[in-house]
Protein backbone atom coordinates (compact mmCIF):
# COMPACT_ATOMS: atom_id res chain seq x y z
CA UNK A 1 0.00 0.00 0.00
CA UNK A 2 1.14 3.51 -0.73
CA UNK A 3 1.64 4.98 2.77
CA UNK A 4 1.61 8.56 1.47
CA UNK A 5 -1.72 8.00 -0.28
CA UNK A 6 -3.21 6.33 2.80
CA UNK A 7 -2.05 9.16 5.07
CA UNK A 8 -3.35 11.88 2.72
CA UNK A 9 -6.72 10.12 2.57
CA UNK A 10 -6.77 9.80 6.36
CA UNK A 11 -6.10 13.51 6.86
CA UNK A 12 -8.80 14.47 4.33
CA UNK A 13 -11.34 12.17 5.96
CA UNK A 14 -10.54 13.45 9.47
CA UNK A 15 -10.98 17.08 8.38
CA UNK A 16 -14.66 16.38 7.81
CA UNK A 17 -15.33 15.63 11.48
CA UNK A 18 -14.71 18.22 14.22
CA UNK A 19 -13.26 16.03 16.98
CA UNK A 20 -11.48 13.47 14.86
CA UNK A 21 -7.71 13.49 14.38
CA UNK A 22 -5.98 11.18 11.92
CA UNK A 23 -3.01 9.44 13.49
CA UNK A 24 -0.18 8.99 10.99
CA UNK A 25 2.07 6.23 12.27
CA UNK A 26 4.39 3.75 10.61
CA UNK A 27 2.62 0.50 11.42
CA UNK A 28 4.71 -1.47 8.92
CA UNK A 29 7.57 -2.40 11.21
CA UNK A 30 8.54 -5.96 12.13
CA UNK A 31 7.40 -5.36 15.70
CA UNK A 32 3.99 -4.02 14.65
CA UNK A 33 3.54 -6.85 12.17
CA UNK A 34 4.20 -9.42 14.90
CA UNK A 35 1.87 -7.55 17.23
CA UNK A 36 -0.83 -7.76 14.56
CA UNK A 37 -0.46 -11.54 14.49
CA UNK A 38 -0.44 -11.77 18.29
CA UNK A 39 -3.70 -9.82 18.55
CA UNK A 40 -5.23 -11.75 15.65
CA UNK A 41 -4.38 -15.06 17.34
CA UNK A 42 -5.55 -14.04 20.82
CA UNK A 43 -8.85 -12.79 19.39
CA UNK A 44 -9.13 -15.71 16.91
CA UNK A 45 -9.76 -13.40 13.96
CA UNK A 46 -11.11 -14.96 10.79
CA UNK A 47 -8.57 -15.53 8.01
CA UNK A 48 -9.84 -14.46 4.63
CA UNK A 49 -8.00 -16.45 1.99
CA UNK A 50 -8.08 -13.78 -0.71
CA UNK A 51 -8.38 -9.99 -0.82
CA UNK A 52 -12.14 -10.02 -1.37
CA UNK A 53 -12.41 -9.00 -5.02
CA UNK A 54 -13.69 -11.34 -7.72
CA UNK A 55 -10.34 -11.21 -9.58
CA UNK A 56 -8.45 -12.37 -6.50
CA UNK A 57 -10.95 -15.17 -5.92
CA UNK A 58 -10.57 -16.28 -9.55
CA UNK A 59 -6.76 -16.10 -9.59
CA UNK A 60 -6.41 -17.76 -6.19
CA UNK A 61 -8.67 -20.63 -7.23
CA UNK A 62 -6.79 -21.05 -10.54
CA UNK A 63 -3.51 -21.26 -8.62
CA UNK A 64 -5.03 -23.71 -6.11
CA UNK A 65 -6.42 -25.91 -8.88
CA UNK A 66 -2.99 -26.08 -10.51
CA UNK A 67 -1.52 -27.12 -7.14
CA UNK A 68 -4.26 -29.63 -6.18
CA UNK A 69 -5.44 -27.45 -3.31
CA UNK A 70 -9.18 -27.20 -2.65
CA UNK A 71 -10.95 -24.08 -3.90
CA UNK A 72 -11.53 -21.25 -1.46
CA UNK A 73 -14.57 -21.92 0.66
CA UNK A 74 -16.14 -18.73 1.93
CA UNK A 75 -17.17 -19.09 5.57
CA UNK A 76 -17.17 -22.29 7.58
CA UNK A 77 -14.55 -23.64 9.95
CA UNK A 78 -12.17 -25.18 7.40
CA UNK A 79 -9.73 -23.31 5.17
CA UNK A 80 -7.91 -24.60 2.12
CA UNK A 81 -4.58 -23.54 3.61
CA UNK A 82 -3.98 -23.80 7.33
CA UNK A 83 -6.50 -22.85 9.98
CA UNK A 84 -9.64 -20.81 9.32
CA UNK A 85 -8.82 -18.53 12.26
CA UNK A 86 -5.59 -16.95 13.42
CA UNK A 87 -4.30 -19.10 16.26
CA UNK A 88 -0.50 -18.97 16.46
CA UNK A 89 1.31 -15.68 15.82
CA UNK A 90 4.53 -17.28 14.52
CA UNK A 91 2.81 -19.81 12.25
CA UNK A 92 0.35 -17.20 10.97
CA UNK A 93 3.18 -14.77 10.21
CA UNK A 94 5.05 -17.47 8.25
CA UNK A 95 1.92 -18.31 6.22
CA UNK A 96 1.65 -14.67 5.16
CA UNK A 97 5.35 -13.81 4.91
CA UNK A 98 6.56 -11.64 2.04
CA UNK A 99 8.43 -14.64 0.63
CA UNK A 100 5.21 -16.70 0.51
CA UNK A 101 3.26 -13.83 -1.06
CA UNK A 102 5.98 -13.18 -3.65
CA UNK A 103 6.18 -16.87 -4.49
CA UNK A 104 2.40 -17.06 -4.95
CA UNK A 105 2.32 -14.12 -7.37
CA UNK A 106 5.38 -15.31 -9.30
CA UNK A 107 3.87 -18.76 -9.65
CA UNK A 108 0.44 -17.35 -10.54
CA UNK A 109 2.01 -15.25 -13.30
CA UNK A 110 3.81 -18.29 -14.68
CA UNK A 111 0.56 -20.25 -14.68
CA UNK A 112 -1.30 -17.42 -16.40
CA UNK A 113 1.27 -17.41 -19.20
CA UNK A 114 0.62 -21.12 -19.78
CA UNK A 115 -3.13 -20.77 -20.16
CA UNK A 116 -4.86 -24.15 -19.83
CA UNK A 117 -1.91 -26.20 -21.10
CA UNK A 118 -1.24 -28.46 -18.06
CA UNK A 119 1.89 -29.95 -19.60
CA UNK A 120 3.36 -26.46 -20.02
CA UNK A 121 2.30 -25.56 -16.47
CA UNK A 122 4.19 -28.55 -15.09
CA UNK A 123 7.25 -27.63 -17.14
CA UNK A 124 7.18 -24.04 -15.84
CA UNK A 125 6.71 -25.18 -12.24
CA UNK A 126 9.56 -27.69 -12.35
CA UNK A 127 11.52 -25.39 -10.03
CA UNK A 128 9.14 -26.46 -7.23
CA UNK A 129 9.47 -30.18 -7.92
CA UNK A 130 11.54 -31.13 -4.87
CA UNK A 131 9.16 -29.31 -2.54
CA UNK A 132 5.98 -31.05 -3.69
CA UNK A 133 4.67 -33.62 -1.24
CA UNK A 134 2.43 -35.30 -3.78
CA UNK A 135 4.57 -35.26 -6.90
CA UNK A 136 3.12 -38.04 -9.02
CA UNK A 137 5.41 -40.64 -10.52
CA UNK A 138 2.57 -42.91 -11.63
CA UNK A 139 1.82 -41.08 -14.90
CA UNK A 140 -1.81 -40.56 -13.86
CA UNK A 141 -1.51 -36.98 -12.63
CA UNK A 142 0.66 -34.08 -13.65
CA UNK A 143 2.11 -33.54 -10.17
CA UNK A 144 1.22 -29.88 -9.89
CA UNK A 145 0.69 -29.92 -6.13
CA UNK A 146 3.21 -27.63 -4.46
CA UNK A 147 2.17 -28.55 -0.89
Amino acid sequence: KDVKQVDESGYRAAERYPNLRYWAYDWQTDEMTMRKYQISASERFYKQEYCGCSYSLRDSNDWRKANSIPKIKIGGDVAGLGDRYFSNALVDAQEESQEVVDEFFNQANELAECGKDLVERKKRLNVYKNRRKTEANDGKSLGLNNW
